[in-house]
Order: C-alpha cells, then sequence, then structure tokens
C-alpha cells in the first residue's frame, strides 16, 4: 500500500477481516459480510519512520490497541470492495497526518499595551471590591 512517494507499506502488515454490518443494505446485511475490520500492525516493521510511530499511535486514539495495532472499521458502504478501500483510504490519511511534523511553538512576550491594559482591569476590580462591606466610619 502506497503511502507516499517514500513510504509503502507492506501488504502483509495489513490484516483484514470481514464481518457483517449494520446499516444499509436492507436483508442483504443479515447474509452477506461487507464490513471490513482492517488491523495494522505499527510495532512490526513497516517502514514507516521511527519517530512517526509513536505520533501514529497518539493520532490514532482508541482505534489503537494497547499492543500498538491500529483498528480501522469501515461498514458505510453496502459492498465489500468499497469498505475496504475506504479503510485503507482511512489509514492512509492517519498515516500521512502522522508524517507532518508539527510546528515548533516559538514563545511570545506580552505586549506592553497589554500590559498595561491587564493592570488598569485589576485595579478597577479591586477599587469595586474595596467598596464593599462595612461603610466607612462605622467602628465596628
Amino acid at each position: 500500500m502506497r503511502i507516499n512517494d517514500e513510504i509503502v507499506i507492506d501488504e502483509a502488515a495489513l490484516e483484514e477481516r470481514f464481518v457483517r454490518a449494520d446499516g444499509p443494505g436492507g436483508q442483504n446485511v443479515n447474509k452477506v459480510a461487507s464490513a471490513v475490520e482492517l488491523r495494522f500492525d505499527v510495532r512490526a516493521d513497516t517502514g514507516l519512520p521511527h519517530w512517526a510511530v509513536p505520533r501514529l499511535l497518539r493520532l490514532a486514539g482508541q482505534k489503537a490497541t494497547k499492543e500498538g495495532v491500529i483498528v480501522i472499521q469501515a461498514k458505510e458502504h453496502r459492498d465489500q470492495p468499497r469498505n475496504r478501500e475506504a479503510a485503507r483510504e482511512r489509514l492512509k490519511a492517519l498515516i500521512l497526518r502522522a508524517l507532518e511534523r508539527p510546528k515548533r511553538r516559538v514563545p511570545t512576550r506580552p505586549t506592553l499595551g497589554s500590559k498595561r491594559r491587564r493592570i488598569e482591569t485589576k485595579k478597577k476590580r479591586g477599587a469595586v471590591k474595596s467598596l464593599r462591606g462595612k461603610p466607612p466610619g462605622d467602628g465596628g
């Protein structure tokens, strides 16, 4: 399975299971195993860069098992070949997202104006709060 120009995943790393699907299909649904469960073992030698594997597992979220297997289910179509293609496309999209290196955050400093506005707001708030409570000269 070709991911991009550099990365090709070996078909042996992919395991497909066909199961009965709920959803569209009428009576056909009860007879035909049209849903696809695509399993991809990330920890096996997949041809992915080593730095992308933990990111891929994190992006997969609940689709990833503790053993490092990503399970993708596709059951939105009525026939097996289209569900199979949909599952593969989802896996490909997930891998491509994991391969995008996140931009490094450049820390910024607050502007002088924002600092002044913050202090002014705090002063106003403090003034409002100081007016609460007992009136002056009430001796206690």
